[in-house]
């Protein structure tokens, strides 16, 4: 398209199936997956114009400020382009095929999406659980805290195997060999997929505020609190998956 099509209310009855408010906790992570998958659907085609700033943020009940950061990664990825004057805003640009799509839908075949998310999230919810409630080792705790560590001093290129060791270590305290075994093979699955999007600094930085969260409520014996925090975490990266994948 080239930019002809309605704007105002037909575009918002348009999206209204797909925006909704996001949760508190991963507000930039659901508002990316829920712009993202707009344009997927073609509910905003390539040289049409997004919602106004205003009009999104209102939608997804997140500050304008969260939302620019939004726009801001898609812009960085070639996604829209912004406009300025009279018949300015955020315009969405096409999606030539590229050998990166052609492995995306190569790994993508391998792996049933939403069954690798939602086994994760069961294992890594209970693992967190489980440390929490019997406690760790003077040992353990200490891994745990320099598994933490590692990822507050991680390059960017090395923050996703520092993350990964974070994660293999606290399924690994669980005390199930079971579920450190299982938590392995669903993680390989995962960066796999987390290979195929791009690293997002303001995720990167959300994400640390919940390990730091996690790793606080583990120690303390907080069972229930770490089982929320690593379930919230869980949600905010099946919400960047989906978005870019789904």
């Amino acid at each position: 398209m080239n930019g002809s099509a309605p704007q105002g209310s037909s575009t918002a009855d348009r999206l209204s199936p797909v925006l909704r408010p996001v949760r508190a906790g991963n507000g930039f992570e659901e508002a990316l997956e829920q712009i993202l998958q707009v344009m997927r659907l073609g509910l905003v085609a390539e040289g049409e114009r997004l919602p106004a700033e205003r009009e999104l943020a209102d939608r997804l009940r997140v500050s304008r400020v969260t939302l620019r950061e939004v726009l801001k990664v898609l812009q960085e990825q070639g996604l829209v382009e912004s406009r300025r004057g009279r018949y300015g805003g955020t315009f969405v640009l096409a999606r030539p095929g590229t050998a990166g799509e052609e492995e995306l839908r190569r790994r993508l075949a391998g792996i049933d999406l939403e069954d690798t998310l939602r086994f994760r999230e069961v294992l890594e919810v209970g693992a967190a659980g489980l440390c929490a409630a019997h406690g760790l080792s003077g040992e353990g705790a200490e891994r745990l805290r320099a598994a933490l560590a590692a990822t507050h001093d991680a390059p960017l290129a090395d923050y996703r195997r520092r993350d990964t060791l974070l994660h293999l270590t606290l399924a690994e305290l669980s005390g199930s060999p079971s579920l450190a075994a299982q938590y392995a093979a669903v993680r390989a699955s995962v960066n796999d997929l987390l290979d195929c999007i791009p690293l997002l600094v303001r995720n990167l930085e959300h994400s640390q505020q919940q390990h730091t969260a996690l790793v606080e409520a583990v120690l303390d014996g907080d069972a229930d609190g770490a089982r929320e925090v690593m379930r919230e975490h869980c949600c905010g990266t099946a919400a960047l998956l989906r978005g870019f994948l789904a």
